[in-house]
């Protein structure tokens, strides 16, 4: 039976999301929205801690899911948002940039990692814990450090959307253990939104991590990227982009 490589690297959202318009997010995880049916005011969970001003933009389009959990403040949870165009939609979920980037690992997306195989997500090494490690069959292993982008201008992704010294020391600790044998090293940009083309540091908010990837290239951390197409129905990891510093 011939494989659908487009399902292998496809996460679906639940199935009859909610339309709500954005109001105001009272807090980091917290965003207040309207819902369109019934005009009914509710809360509902954020699974990105980053800034995002110029997506939760009141007025703006947000599909919520119902969560069916009574241990659980909110019965909603965010999902996507409407793009600042109004031609799309970007994924407001943090955490599906780490499978996503699987998928793109096990899917071959990354010229780069086509000769690398996924093990296994979550690996201690050092000082930190880290998203991915992968390996060669010439015995090299690969840390790889997984980033959620959303914030773009004219088709060139910046990261991150806020300050962050804790990817600042992440990425200065992947350029150690670059140095060390049988080790390899990456920082793998996963854009939430298909109108991302390429990626760089968005110095204008976290000029250190910028300065830091730059430390990283140089110690010959690969610095990767994909692009996601999100819909209605889910979010598909689709082709690499070009990352630069």
């Amino acid at each position: 039976m011939k494989k659908d490589h487009k399902k292998e690297r496809f996460i679906s959202f639940p199935p009859n999301l909610l339309p709500a318009i954005f109001v105001e997010r009272p807090n980091r995880f917290i965003v207040k929205c309207r819902l369109e049916k019934t005009g009914e005011m509710v809360e509902a969970h954020l699974a990105d801690s980053g800034r995002l001003l110029e997506l939760l933009i009141p007025g703006k389009l947000i599909y919520l899911r119902k969560v069916e959990d009574p241990k659980r403040k909110t019965k909603y949870s965010s999902v996507i948002v409407e793009r600042e165009d109004g031609n799309g939609w970007v994924s407001l979920n943090a955490q599906l940039p780490n499978k996503l980037a699987v998928m793109a690992v096990q899917g071959k997306l990354i010229d780069s990692l086509k000769e690398w195989e996924y093990v296994r997500s979550e690996y201690t090494k050092g000082h930190s814990r880290w998203d991915l490690l992968l390996a060669h069959k010439d015995g090299r292993n690969m840390l790889v450090e997984v980033k959620g982008a959303t914030l773009v201008k004219e088709g060139l992704g910046t990261f991150p959307d806020a300050v962050t010294a804790r990817g600042t020391k992440h990425v200065l600790e992947l350029a150690q253990i670059q140095k060390e044998d049988g080790w390899e090293t990456a920082i793998l940009f996963i854009a939430q939104r298909n109108d991302i083309m390429s990626l760089k540091p968005a110095y204008h908010i976290d000029p250190a991590f910028g300065e830091a990837m730059q430390k990283a290239e140089k110690a010959g951390v690969k610095l990767l990227g994909c692009r996601a197409d999100v819909t209605l129905e889910g979010i598909e990891v689709t082709d690499e982009i070009e990352v630069g510093t």
